[in-house]
């Protein structure tokens, strides 16, 4: 067999393995850097557009993301490892110095607002230092609808946030949170629940 076909092979087995929504471990080898080429490339694209090139921007977007939607809107500084590992399911809000590294799927529900700073990282390494530079781990990450992810918060590979809830500036989200809840803290912990108490009532 070519190493052409080698290669290829190779590159596959990868995908199937980062595109699961099953957690894995690999040697950081095992992802071929010419998956991150094409969206290293394509987010220089994105740094050097103004406002006035909405349309490329649009294209660009299409290209780098595995589902978009128009109304996704990246903000200045944005950073991601693959892009294809990275779906949005409708209206995102995403603000400045937001990154993503989608080493394995996250999936993104409409209505999401994502602060600046955020780290969405499904990516991280051995627990064991014998270990540590040789083995990548990843798990994916789900934003259900409606969740807001204030300024600087940092999810870790395996979590979901459910529907509605608010995750306070500053977090690390470690483990899965429930629909409907603020939640805050290092680690990352329920606070209470949204209720009627909270809409403003002169604004409806």
């Amino acid at each position: 067999m070519s190493e052409i076909n080698l290669n290829a092979q190779s590159i596959d087995k990868a995908l199937e393995r980062m595109t699961s929504m099953e957690p894995y471990h690999c040697s950081p080898f095992d992802n071929p850097p010419q998956l991150k080429k094409k969206a290293g490339d394509l987010q220089k694209q994105l740094s050097t557009l103004t406002e006035v090139d909405g349309d490329r921007r649009v294209e660009i977007l299409k290209e780098l993301f595995g589902t978009y939607h128009h109304l996704a809107f990246p903000g200045d500084g944005f950073h991601c490892d693959y892009g294809f590992n990275i779906h949005f399911h409708g209206l995102a809000v995403i603000n400045y110095n937001v990154i993503m590294l989608d080493t394995s799927p996250i999936n993104i529900g409409a209505g999401a607002f994502i602060g600046p700073g955020v780290c969405l990282a499904c990516s991280g390494h051995a627990i064991h230092p014998s270990q540590r530079s040789r083995v990548l781990t990843s798990a994916p990450i789900t934003l259900e609808e409606n969740v807001w992810l204030g300024a600087n918060v940092t999810v870790v590979g395996g979590v979901t946030i459910g529907a509605g809830s608010v995750i306070g500036a500053g977090s690390v989200v470690t483990k899965d949170i429930p629909a409907g809840v603020i939640a805050a803290g290092v680690p990352c912990k329920v606070i209470r629940e949204i209720t009627d108490d909270d809409i403003f009532e002169d604004m409806n």
